[in-house]
């Protein structure tokens, strides 16, 4: 199993930044298997969409069109940890946002071949 637990949320206003933190942990994270991992958003009443995603090497970034530009993400492997710097941050930010995992080394824009989620953490924009 792996675990994955996300931090760094909070309320900023328009404009501002924030940085997102995932911490993976777990027998089968640590047997060195490659994950690529990924940052996915909902908000009540909508499905979760992705954000961006990083391979197991980090060479290979993806990031859905409304955040392009505005966000980065990375990963530390030495400390099994991924980011993501979200910087110029606009209301329709605002959402829970989840950090996932992936059984392969690349990485992938959809939901469903992500296998291991964490809880969630909360992001607010405010205008």
């Amino acid at each position: 199993q792996v675990q994955l637990v996300e931090s760094g949320g909070g309320s900023v206003q328009a404009g501002g930044s924030l940085r997102l933190s995932c911490a993976a942990s777990g027998r089968t994270f640590s047997g060195y298997r490659a994950f690529a991992m990924g940052w996915f958003r909902q908000n009540p009443g909508k499905e979760r969409e992705f954000v961006a995603g990083i391979s197991w090497s980090g060479v290979i970034t993806t990031y859905a069109d409304s955040v392009k530009g505005r966000f980065t993400i990375s990963r530390d492997n030495g400390k099994n940890t991924v980011y993501l710097q979200m910087n110029t941050l606009k209301p329709e930010d605002t959402a829970v946002y989840y950090c996932a995992a992936r059984a392969s080394a690349a990485t992938s824009v959809s939901r469903d071949d992500y296998d291991y989620w964490g809880q969630g953490t909360q992001v607010t924009v405010s205008s």
